[in-house]
């Protein structure tokens, strides 16, 4: 099985279930345990890191995009399609 996590918790439960081998991709807040840091990074933020926003332009930004339709997130569609998962995990938005 190929496995791409979208969710920190749920890469840390795939390590723990033993299953890393079989991960092939994971978001860029996934930092436990340490040897996620080197898997493919498929998801990322739509904010610069270098710049950072303040909450007010965080909440615009965020609101902005999800009326257009758009998620918070950016995946990297190149390292997904090479990561081929049959199995993708992840969670819904959680109203706020």
């Amino acid at each position: 099985m190929r496995i791409c996590s979208f969710l920190p918790s749920a890469t840390e439960i795939v390590y723990g279930l033993g299953l890393q081998d079989q991960l092939y991709g994971v978001t860029h807040e996934c930092d436990y345990p340490p040897d996620s840091r080197n898997k493919p990074r498929v998801v990322h933020s739509v904010f610069d890191d270098a710049d950072p926003p303040s909450s007010g332009e965080i909440s615009r930004i965020i609101s902005e995009r999800l009326e257009q339709g758009l998620g918070i997130y950016d995946i990297d569609e190149q390292i997904l399609a090479a990561a081929q998962p049959d199995l993708l995990l992840t969670q819904a938005i959680c109203e706020v």
